[in-house]
């Protein structure tokens, strides 16, 4: 045990593992052909703002380089904050790997400005079986799992087993412990 771990009891953040986050790309490829899964070439990622200019530089820096990604790969976005207080950047790209790409490229720009501990989620929309659904990643955990609704609020959670059982089936890390399949109120798209 550090001395820092001793003096304020906490431990240092793991990194995002690239490969397990980078794992939707070839599973949105192998599921395009099925009918009950698809893209709805929408995504986002969330993370908690906090006051001070250090957070203002990196908000500033985030919207720089969405706007640059819009330039260069179409990928059109909105930064909001939702009434949760949390702050989303908000994407849409048919190319489904630009999704990921862009994601992954904000929450190594927050990572890189110490702001790990803000990350909360990426989230990727599906539509299955004709439902809202989505593919969230879970930064402090390092895995997927789904989230799909049956209304607004609701969640129907014999088809999230579903799809989760989809997920793995097709190499999505899908997170083990369902008490961690959190509810992400609010996603804007």
């Amino acid at each position: 045990m550090g001395l820092f771990t001793m003096l304020f009891g906490r431990n240092k953040l793991k990194k995002p593992d690239r490969e397990r986050f980078f794992s939707v790309i070839t599973a949105e490829v192998a599921l395009s052909g099925r009918m009950d899964l698809h893209s709805t070439h929408k995504a986002g990622i969330v993370f908690n703002p906090v006051e001070s200019s250090f957070f203002e530089n990196l908000d500033d820096e985030i919207r720089s380089l969405l706007a640059v990604s819009e330039t260069s790969t179409g990928t059109s976005f909105r930064v909001m904050d939702d009434t949760y207080g949390t702050r989303w950047a908000s994407l849409e790209d048919r190319d489904f790997e630009d999704l990921v790409s862009t994601i992954h490229l904000i929450s190594e720009t927050v990572i890189e400005h110490g702001f790990a501990d803000r990350l909360l989620a990426a989230v990727f929309g599906v539509e299955y079986e004709g439902r809202k659904a989505y593919w969230i990643y879970n930064y402090k955990r390092g895995n997927f799992y789904p989230m799909v609704l049956s209304a607004p609020q609701t969640r129907d959670n014999a088809l999230e087993m579903r799809l989760s059982a989809v997920m793995e089936e097709e190499k999505i890390p899908v997170e083990r412990s369902l008490e961690n399949w959190y509810a992400l109120w609010g996603i804007p798209f």
